[in-house]
């Protein structure tokens, strides 16, 4: 039986509010695709979402925690996110990073990442991987949606923060709530198995990734 991605925290969390995205060709899931040809990462980049919102910039500090960035900018090159849908949206955390598609995702969700030293704080607009324990990381992020600084001690280490686009990650649509079983928004376990299909069938009005790029 799958793990469903938690991020490990035991306070409750309200909604945020929220609106409604129309589905466009952008949401359909591409072929896998094979990994780049290995590159070096920058020191200090922009990751740029563009999402069915508008557009979010992230700068990335690979000193803040350099395996996690290091994966993060792989997954960006070989368009891992695009497609990825907002699944988790509360009053806390924007939770996302699990491909449409199953095949694609399978490929990543098993390569679980050495742990980072915590060296920046969960405050507001940062971005950081989910994880269910010590070295669990995979492709799963969030972007801290208000100071959750109790997240530092649990091992969460942000890699960067929203200099862009914040306001947009405050429009995310979140009136389906916190996920299952602990809520009635989508149940990570079955977006791993069926990818889209599975969250258009059942929760169309989600926001997503159209592109995530490098600059």
């Amino acid at each position: 039986m799958r793990k469903t991605w938690w991020l490990a925290v035991s306070a409750a969390v309200s909604l945020a509010l929220g609106g409604c995205s129309s589905p466009d060709e952008s949401k359909k899931v591409e072929t896998p695709k094979a990994a780049p040809v290995a590159e070096k990462t920058p020191d200090v980049f922009q990751a740029v979402f563009d999402t069915s919102r508008g557009q979010v910039v992230i700068e990335v500090h690979r000193d803040w925690a350099p395996v996690g960035v290091d994966h993060f900018h792989s997954l960006i090159k070989t368009g891992f996110y695009d497609g990825s849908r907002f699944f988790r949206v509360t009053r806390s955390y924007v939770q996302f990073g699990i491909n449409g598609n199953s095949t694609t995702n399978g490929l990543w969700s098993t390569a679980r990442l050495p742990d980072d030293r915590v060296k920046q704080s969960n405050v507001k607009g940062t971005l950081s991987f989910a994880h269910l324990g010590a070295n669990t990381r995979t492709t799963q992020l969030f972007f801290n949606m208000k100071n959750n600084k109790e997240l530092d001690k649990q091992g969460f280490a942000p890699l960067g923060k929203v200099i862009s686009g914040m306001d947009v990650v405050e429009r995310f649509y979140s009136a389906y709530g916190e996920m299952a079983p602990r809520g009635q928004g989508p149940d990570p376990s079955k977006i791993e198995v069926q990818g889209n299909t599975y969250l258009d069938a059942k929760f169309p009005r989600l926001d997503y990734i159209k592109k995530a790029t490098i600059q």
